[in-house]
Protein backbone atom coordinates (compact mmCIF):
# COMPACT_ATOMS: atom_id res chain seq x y z
CA UNK A 1 0.00 0.00 0.00
CA UNK A 2 0.52 3.72 -0.57
CA UNK A 3 1.65 5.59 2.52
CA UNK A 4 4.03 8.95 3.50
CA UNK A 5 7.18 7.48 5.30
CA UNK A 6 8.77 9.96 7.40
CA UNK A 7 12.69 8.70 7.39
CA UNK A 8 13.91 11.00 9.69
CA UNK A 9 13.40 13.59 12.17
CA UNK A 10 13.44 17.33 10.96
CA UNK A 11 12.39 18.53 7.41
CA UNK A 12 9.43 18.14 5.14
CA UNK A 13 12.09 16.51 3.05
CA UNK A 14 11.95 13.28 4.66
CA UNK A 15 8.36 12.86 4.46
CA UNK A 16 8.47 10.32 1.63
CA UNK A 17 5.62 8.67 -0.58
CA UNK A 18 6.16 4.98 -0.43
CA UNK A 19 5.29 1.42 -1.02
CA UNK A 20 4.53 -0.58 2.77
CA UNK A 21 3.32 -3.76 3.55
CA UNK A 22 -0.79 -3.38 3.80
CA UNK A 23 -1.32 -4.25 7.56
CA UNK A 24 -3.51 -7.23 8.93
CA UNK A 25 -5.81 -7.04 11.35
CA UNK A 26 -4.91 -8.95 14.66
CA UNK A 27 -8.26 -10.74 16.50
CA UNK A 28 -9.57 -7.33 18.08
CA UNK A 29 -8.73 -5.42 15.64
CA UNK A 30 -10.35 -3.75 12.40
CA UNK A 31 -8.82 -3.23 9.10
CA UNK A 32 -9.68 0.56 7.72
CA UNK A 33 -9.78 1.54 3.69
CA UNK A 34 -8.85 5.08 4.78
CA UNK A 35 -10.49 7.50 2.92
CA UNK A 36 -9.27 10.94 4.43
CA UNK A 37 -6.85 11.74 7.45
CA UNK A 38 -5.44 14.96 8.15
CA UNK A 39 -2.69 17.06 9.22
CA UNK A 40 -2.40 18.71 12.81
CA UNK A 41 0.01 20.74 14.41
CA UNK A 42 0.82 17.76 16.65
CA UNK A 43 2.10 16.03 13.69
CA UNK A 44 4.39 18.72 12.71
CA UNK A 45 5.98 18.54 16.19
CA UNK A 46 6.42 15.11 16.01
CA UNK A 47 7.91 14.75 13.10
CA UNK A 48 10.50 18.63 13.99
CA UNK A 49 11.63 16.20 17.14
CA UNK A 50 15.07 17.70 17.59
CA UNK A 51 17.61 16.17 20.15
CA UNK A 52 19.68 17.52 22.62
CA UNK A 53 19.33 21.38 21.31
CA UNK A 54 15.05 21.49 22.57
CA UNK A 55 14.59 21.08 26.25
CA UNK A 56 14.26 18.17 28.55
CA UNK A 57 10.70 17.76 28.13
CA UNK A 58 11.57 16.56 24.03
CA UNK A 59 13.99 14.12 25.47
CA UNK A 60 11.44 11.94 26.49
CA UNK A 61 9.36 12.64 23.58
CA UNK A 62 12.15 10.82 21.34
CA UNK A 63 12.31 8.25 24.77
CA UNK A 64 8.49 7.61 23.37
CA UNK A 65 8.46 8.48 19.65
CA UNK A 66 12.07 6.92 19.42
CA UNK A 67 15.77 7.98 20.06
CA UNK A 68 17.26 8.39 16.22
CA UNK A 69 14.03 7.80 13.84
CA UNK A 70 10.36 7.47 14.69
CA UNK A 71 9.19 4.14 15.53
CA UNK A 72 6.22 4.52 14.15
CA UNK A 73 7.32 5.90 11.12
CA UNK A 74 3.61 6.96 9.56
CA UNK A 75 2.35 10.12 10.81
CA UNK A 76 -1.39 11.14 10.95
CA UNK A 77 -3.66 10.79 14.02
CA UNK A 78 -7.42 10.98 12.51
CA UNK A 79 -8.95 9.00 9.69
CA UNK A 80 -12.54 8.38 8.62
CA UNK A 81 -12.80 5.03 6.26
CA UNK A 82 -14.52 1.82 5.69
CA UNK A 83 -14.05 -1.41 7.43
CA UNK A 84 -12.56 -3.42 4.20
CA UNK A 85 -11.73 -6.86 7.18
CA UNK A 86 -12.28 -8.02 10.77
CA UNK A 87 -10.09 -9.80 12.96
CA UNK A 88 -11.91 -13.17 14.51
CA UNK A 89 -13.02 -11.47 17.87
CA UNK A 90 -14.37 -8.34 17.04
CA UNK A 91 -18.10 -8.10 17.36
CA UNK A 92 -18.86 -3.85 17.43
CA UNK A 93 -18.11 -3.75 13.79
CA UNK A 94 -18.72 -5.70 10.54
CA UNK A 95 -17.43 -5.00 6.92
CA UNK A 96 -18.62 -1.88 5.14
CA UNK A 97 -19.24 -0.02 8.39
CA UNK A 98 -18.16 3.48 8.09
CA UNK A 99 -15.63 5.12 11.08
CA UNK A 100 -14.26 7.75 12.18
CA UNK A 101 -11.61 8.71 14.81
CA UNK A 102 -7.95 8.73 16.39
CA UNK A 103 -4.91 5.87 16.07
CA UNK A 104 -5.41 6.04 19.76
CA UNK A 105 -2.34 6.78 21.99
CA UNK A 106 -0.47 9.14 19.48
CA UNK A 107 0.25 5.99 17.31
CA UNK A 108 0.02 7.67 13.83
CA UNK A 109 -0.99 5.54 10.80
CA UNK A 110 -3.23 8.05 9.52
CA UNK A 111 -1.41 9.08 6.29
CA UNK A 112 -1.67 5.64 4.68
CA UNK A 113 -4.06 3.63 2.49
CA UNK A 114 -5.09 1.14 5.25
CA UNK A 115 -4.76 1.14 8.89
CA UNK A 116 -5.59 -0.99 11.68
CA UNK A 117 -7.69 -0.10 14.63
CA UNK A 118 -8.20 -2.13 17.91
CA UNK A 119 -12.18 -2.33 18.46
CA UNK A 120 -12.13 -1.21 21.64
CA UNK A 121 -9.96 2.13 20.20
CA UNK A 122 -11.21 5.66 19.73
CA UNK A 123 -13.38 4.80 16.85
CA UNK A 124 -16.96 5.20 15.84
CA UNK A 125 -19.47 4.79 13.13
CA UNK A 126 -19.04 7.83 11.13
CA UNK A 127 -21.53 10.45 11.48
CA UNK A 128 -24.32 9.84 9.14
CA UNK A 129 -24.34 13.67 7.57
CA UNK A 130 -20.68 14.10 6.76
CA UNK A 131 -18.34 13.43 4.34
CA UNK A 132 -15.28 11.33 5.14
CA UNK A 133 -13.28 14.84 5.14
CA UNK A 134 -15.16 16.51 7.04
CA UNK A 135 -15.61 13.37 9.84
CA UNK A 136 -11.77 13.06 9.90
CA UNK A 137 -11.07 16.82 11.01
CA UNK A 138 -13.56 15.71 14.47
CA UNK A 139 -12.01 13.63 16.98
CA UNK A 140 -8.75 15.48 17.58
CA UNK A 141 -9.81 19.19 17.49
CA UNK A 142 -12.98 18.00 19.03
CA UNK A 143 -12.25 15.75 21.78
CA UNK A 144 -9.39 18.31 23.10
CA UNK A 145 -11.81 21.37 23.04
CA UNK A 146 -14.65 19.34 24.80
CA UNK A 147 -12.63 17.70 27.33
CA UNK A 148 -11.38 20.94 28.31
CA UNK A 149 -14.38 22.87 28.32
CA UNK A 150 -15.84 20.01 30.78
CA UNK A 151 -13.71 21.48 33.52
CA UNK A 152 -15.69 24.64 33.78
CA UNK A 153 -18.81 23.36 33.87
CA UNK A 154 -20.56 25.89 31.88
CA UNK A 155 -24.07 27.18 32.50
CA UNK A 156 -26.65 28.94 30.04
CA UNK A 157 -26.04 32.20 30.02
CA UNK A 158 -22.42 32.33 30.77
CA UNK A 159 -20.28 34.64 29.19
CA UNK A 160 -17.16 32.56 27.28
CA UNK A 161 -14.35 34.11 25.48
CA UNK A 162 -12.69 31.50 23.17
CA UNK A 163 -8.82 32.86 22.36
CA UNK A 164 -8.06 31.49 18.80
CA UNK A 165 -11.41 30.63 17.85
CA UNK A 166 -10.13 30.06 14.21
CA UNK A 167 -8.29 27.19 14.98
CA UNK A 168 -9.29 23.53 14.74
CA UNK A 169 -9.39 23.39 18.87
CA UNK A 170 -11.31 26.68 18.96
CA UNK A 171 -13.96 26.16 15.92
CA UNK A 172 -14.65 22.83 17.68
CA UNK A 173 -14.97 24.74 21.12
CA UNK A 174 -17.23 27.85 20.06
CA UNK A 175 -19.76 25.08 18.86
CA UNK A 176 -19.99 23.34 21.82
CA UNK A 177 -19.84 26.43 23.89
CA UNK A 178 -22.97 27.26 22.01
CA UNK A 179 -24.32 24.11 23.04
CA UNK A 180 -23.82 24.39 26.46
CA UNK A 181 -26.03 27.47 25.42
CA UNK A 182 -23.77 29.93 26.73
CA UNK A 183 -22.99 33.80 25.18
CA UNK A 184 -19.55 33.10 23.16
CA UNK A 185 -17.18 35.72 21.94
CA UNK A 186 -14.65 34.79 19.88
CA UNK A 187 -10.90 36.23 19.15
CA UNK A 188 -9.37 35.93 15.98
CA UNK A 189 -7.88 38.10 13.36
CA UNK A 190 -9.14 39.71 10.72
CA UNK A 191 -8.94 37.48 7.88
CA UNK A 192 -11.69 34.64 10.06
CA UNK A 193 -13.88 36.83 11.20
CA UNK A 194 -16.84 36.02 8.34
CA UNK A 195 -15.94 32.60 9.59
CA UNK A 196 -15.88 32.35 12.70
CA UNK A 197 -19.30 34.82 12.76
CA UNK A 198 -20.59 31.77 10.74
CA UNK A 199 -20.31 29.61 13.62
CA UNK A 200 -22.49 31.15 15.86
CA UNK A 201 -20.15 33.36 18.26
CA UNK A 202 -22.52 36.69 19.67
CA UNK A 203 -19.43 38.72 19.65
CA UNK A 204 -16.25 38.45 17.57
CA UNK A 205 -12.91 40.67 17.85
CA UNK A 206 -10.24 40.78 15.87
CA UNK A 207 -6.91 40.49 18.24
CA UNK A 208 -4.96 42.83 15.65
CA UNK A 209 -6.95 45.78 16.04
CA UNK A 210 -8.43 45.13 19.66
CA UNK A 211 -7.03 43.61 23.05
CA UNK A 212 -9.87 41.98 24.98
CA UNK A 213 -8.08 42.19 27.81
CA UNK A 214 -8.50 46.15 27.99
CA UNK A 215 -12.42 46.49 26.81
CA UNK A 216 -13.32 46.42 30.19
CA UNK A 217 -15.29 43.09 29.57
CA UNK A 218 -15.48 40.34 32.33
CA UNK A 219 -16.24 36.44 30.87
CA UNK A 220 -16.90 33.83 33.46
CA UNK A 221 -14.84 31.28 31.16
CA UNK A 222 -11.58 32.21 29.04
CA UNK A 223 -10.30 29.78 27.04
CA UNK A 224 -6.78 29.83 25.32
CA UNK A 225 -7.32 27.83 22.34
CA UNK A 226 -3.85 28.26 20.98
CA UNK A 227 -1.55 28.35 24.10
CA UNK A 228 -0.77 32.13 23.33
CA UNK A 229 -1.97 34.05 26.28
CA UNK A 230 -0.99 33.36 29.70
CA UNK A 231 -3.80 33.31 32.94
CA UNK A 232 -2.03 36.04 34.68
CA UNK A 233 -2.59 38.40 31.42
CA UNK A 234 -5.95 37.44 31.23
CA UNK A 235 -6.66 37.50 35.08
CA UNK A 236 -8.67 41.58 35.15
CA UNK A 237 -10.93 40.08 32.38
CA UNK A 238 -11.92 37.30 34.81
CA UNK A 239 -15.55 37.94 36.36
CA UNK A 240 -15.42 36.99 39.90
CA UNK A 241 -15.06 32.93 40.14
CA UNK A 242 -14.19 32.87 36.29
CA UNK A 243 -11.83 30.17 35.01
CA UNK A 244 -8.93 30.37 32.58
CA UNK A 245 -8.43 27.45 30.34
CA UNK A 246 -6.01 26.43 28.51
CA UNK A 247 -5.22 23.80 25.72
CA UNK A 248 -2.11 23.16 26.77
CA UNK A 249 -3.82 21.52 30.12
CA UNK A 250 -3.84 17.66 29.94
CA UNK A 251 -6.64 15.67 28.54
CA UNK A 252 -7.30 12.09 27.90
CA UNK A 253 -8.65 9.97 24.95
CA UNK A 254 -12.28 8.62 26.01
CA UNK A 255 -14.82 6.90 23.15
CA UNK A 256 -18.03 8.05 25.27
CA UNK A 257 -16.52 12.04 24.14
CA UNK A 258 -16.11 10.67 20.95
CA UNK A 259 -19.87 9.52 20.52
CA UNK A 260 -21.10 12.61 22.07
CA UNK A 261 -19.13 15.03 19.08
CA UNK A 262 -20.84 12.63 16.58
CA UNK A 263 -24.50 12.86 17.84
CA UNK A 264 -23.64 16.93 18.12
CA UNK A 265 -22.84 16.67 14.09
CA UNK A 266 -26.56 14.52 13.43
CA UNK A 267 -28.01 17.08 15.94
CA UNK A 268 -26.56 19.59 13.41
CA UNK A 269 -24.86 21.67 16.34
CA UNK A 270 -21.68 21.20 15.24
CA UNK A 271 -19.58 21.16 12.06
CA UNK A 272 -16.09 20.40 11.13
CA UNK A 273 -14.38 23.61 9.36
CA UNK A 274 -11.13 22.77 6.63
CA UNK A 275 -9.13 25.15 5.42
CA UNK A 276 -7.19 23.64 2.88
CA UNK A 277 -7.67 19.87 1.41
CA UNK A 278 -4.71 17.78 -0.32
CA UNK A 279 -4.08 14.57 -1.96
CA UNK A 280 -1.76 12.05 -0.29
CA UNK A 281 1.04 12.82 -1.82
CA UNK A 282 1.45 16.38 -1.09
CA UNK A 283 1.50 15.37 2.52
CA UNK A 284 4.67 17.10 2.65
CA UNK A 285 3.16 20.43 1.45
CA UNK A 286 0.82 20.10 3.75
CA UNK A 287 3.11 19.78 6.43
CA UNK A 288 4.72 23.26 5.27
CA UNK A 289 1.64 25.10 5.10
CA UNK A 290 0.86 24.01 9.07
CA UNK A 291 3.66 24.50 10.13
CA UNK A 292 3.09 28.50 8.87
CA UNK A 293 0.85 28.62 11.98
CA UNK A 294 -1.82 30.66 9.79
CA UNK A 295 -4.34 27.61 9.07
CA UNK A 296 -8.31 28.02 9.94
CA UNK A 297 -10.08 25.12 11.36
CA UNK A 298 -8.43 21.63 10.27
CA UNK A 299 -6.53 20.56 7.21
CA UNK A 300 -7.47 17.70 5.39
CA UNK A 301 -5.42 14.91 3.48
CA UNK A 302 -7.69 13.15 0.84
CA UNK A 303 -6.78 9.72 0.71
CA UNK A 304 -9.86 8.26 -1.76
CA UNK A 305 -11.55 10.82 -4.09
CA UNK A 306 -15.51 10.14 -3.24
CA UNK A 307 -18.27 12.42 -4.88
CA UNK A 308 -19.22 13.80 -1.72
Amino acid sequence: MKAIVATKYGSTKYLQLLEIDKPTPKDNEILVKIYASTVTSGDVTIRKLKFPVYPIFLLFARVFFGMKNLRKKVLGHEVAGEIEEIGNDVEKFKVGDQIFGSTTGLTGGGHAEYICLPEDGLVSLKPSTMTYNEAAAVPIGGMTALQILKKANIQKGQKVLIYGASGSVGTFAVQISKHYRAEVTGVCSITNLEMVSSLGVNQVIDYTKNDFTKNGETYDVIFDAVGKISKSSSKKSLAKNGIYLSVQSSTKEELEDLIFLKELVEQAKLVSVIDSQYPLEQTAEAHRYVEKGHKSGNLVITVVQTDD
